[in-house]
């Protein structure tokens, strides 16, 4: 992108504009519910499990672009929170199938319910109903933007 014509220049503001408060909103919003002491690799591992489902430790690995040793740790300590449970893969005895508890789902959910109602709220409270309107129209642009 050219920033040195108005509309490249004009581009480039809003996109670190964007890019400062779409920060701000993630923070806020992982405020708003308990994360508990994860780290942000022990997120994903969790997220990886709920979207893609049980998984051996190495094609997590693989999946998280990390060493086995590494994800070992992860399992370790997600295991030992209750979030993960390993049961013997059905195709290979000797793997190892890591999946989310039922402790861990409901925690995602809980956690996802006060991020929506936290935001609701906000929206609710600090915009009118034109702006809420503007609101979903930019929205609306956003998902352009990502190519949604």
């Amino acid at each position: 992108m050219d920033t040195h014509t108005p509309h490249g220049a004009r581009a480039a503001r809003v996109a670190e504009d964007l890019r400062l408060l779409v920060g701000k909103l993630k923070r806020r919003l992982r405020e708003q519910s308990d994360g508990g002491d994860l780290t942000p690799s022990q997120t994903a591992v969790l997220l990886r499990l709920e979207k893609h489902g049980p998984a051996t430790a190495s094609a997590l690995a693989r999946a998280e672009a990390m060493r086995p040793q590494s994800m070992g740790r992860i399992i370790t300590v997600l295991e030992s929170h209750g979030l993960i449970a390993g049961t013997p893969d059905p195709a290979d005895g000797r793997q190892t199938l890591l999946a989310l508890t039922d402790t861990c789902r409901e925690w995602l959910a809980r956690g996802r319910a006060a991020r929506q109602d936290w935001l609701c709220t906000a929206i609710a409270t600090h915009l009118d109903a034109h702006e809420q309107d503007e609101l979903l129209a930019a929205v609306a642009l956003l998902r352009r933007v990502i190519g949604e």
